[in-house]
């Protein structure tokens, strides 16, 4: 592995290996999110807290190996700690994409062995390889054999209507032969046929005693939970029991929720910003990506319009955020007039 920082594009991008960077614990993490964890909304989230692990949309081994790489790799520098998910099922096709994200400077790759949906499922990936463990072991060693980034997993505990606790100790403990030493769990059943992806979060019932026990047969594993975290104190009890909590929709529709993170739970003495702060970020951020061909002000604004969520005036920002003709042609100078207009400017 070599150590040296390669900028790859305007965006910032990184080839970084071995310890020349010294990346925080997973304590924190926000939970890879189809068509939601895109780059803008990571710029927007870094913004708010300075050490909690980002995650990219899932990208599928095709999309890479045949599709356009920048598209679904560029991020900006100050994403890091940033991660990629992969969803695949061919070894192969797997290593060569952990490759183009160790190329690009990712600090981990993913393999996504949790999402339920029919369209992932014709792909033979997502939660429905948890059927087969074997495959699973097969493409994490191909991964990490191709690179020296950390590769994880992210699974379900069970799926359809196994349900025994015996189930997701033996997958993680088959994939823990294959050298995969962090796995990112998620507390619910994948039920594959009948629900959708959005009922597939919210029906099958949350069973965090079985991630708590995985960290206490596994200890020397990295366990992460993930599914129904929303406050900082339901956080704060789960990491009395395993490494590190993931939050998904929470993180998304109340973004505030990540400010006080830094100081909680890595111990960073620095002041978190304010949400005039985070604005005053996004204006630049966002005049270089009008500057691109295809980016519109609406891509960037649908992923701020939590940021005063629970605050008089929200709806205000929301609302301007989120209406068509205001966002037609408009520049990032709509965002201070959406925030002069909750009365919080």
């Amino acid at each position: 592995m070599n150590s040296n920082v390669t900028v790859r594009d305007g965006a910032g991008s990184r080839a970084s290996q071995g310890n020349s960077v010294k990346l925080p614990a997973r304590r924190l993490s926000v939970a890879p999110m189809l068509d939601w964890t895109d780059r803008h909304y990571r710029f927007f989230a870094r913004q708010i807290t300075r050490h909690t692990w980002l995650y990219t949309e899932m990208v599928t081994t095709g999309a890479l190996l045949y599709g356009d790489v920048a598209r679904h790799l560029r991020y900006h520098e100050c994403e890091h700690p940033v991660a990629l998910q992969l969803g695949g099922s061919e070894p192969d096709e797997l290593a060569r994409c952990a490759r183009l994200a160790e190329e690009w400077g990712y600090d981990e790759v993913n393999l996504n062995v949790g999402c339920p949906s029919e369209r992932v499922q014709k792909g033979a990936f997502g939660a429905c390889l948890m059927a087969e463990p074997q495959l699973v072991a097969d493409c994490v060693k191909a991964m990490r054999d191709a690179v020296g980034i950390d590769v994880t997993v992210k699974h379900r505990i069970g799926i359809d209507a196994v349900e025994d606790y015996g189930y997701v100790r033996d997958f993680v403990g088959h994939i823990v032969e294959a050298g995969c030493s962090t796995f990112i769990v998620h507390a619910r059943n994948a039920i594959l046929k009948g629900l959708s992806p959005k009922e597939n979060r919210e029906i099958p019932p949350l069973k965090y005693d079985y991630v708590y026990r995985l960290k206490r047969e596994f200890p020397d594993v990295e366990i992460l939970i993930n599914g129904g975290v929303k406050t900082s104190d339901e956080i704060a009890h789960h990491l009395q029991h395993i490494d590190g909590v993931m939050v998904g929709r929470e993180a998304y529709h109340n973004p505030w929720l990540m400010a006080d993170w830094d100081a909680r739970f890595y111990d960073d003495a620095k002041a978190a910003p304010t949400r005039d702060d985070v604005i005053e970020a996004m204006l630049p951020y966002i005049e270089q990506r009008l500057a691109e061909p295809g980016t519109q002000l609406r891509h960037i604004a649908r992923h701020i319009l939590g940021l005063y969520q629970g605050l008089p005036g929200a709806r205000s920002w929301r609302r301007m955020l989120s209406d068509a003709a205001l966002l037609k042609g408009a520049d990032a100078g709509l965002l201070l007039t959406a925030r002069d207009a909750t009365g919080r400017g």
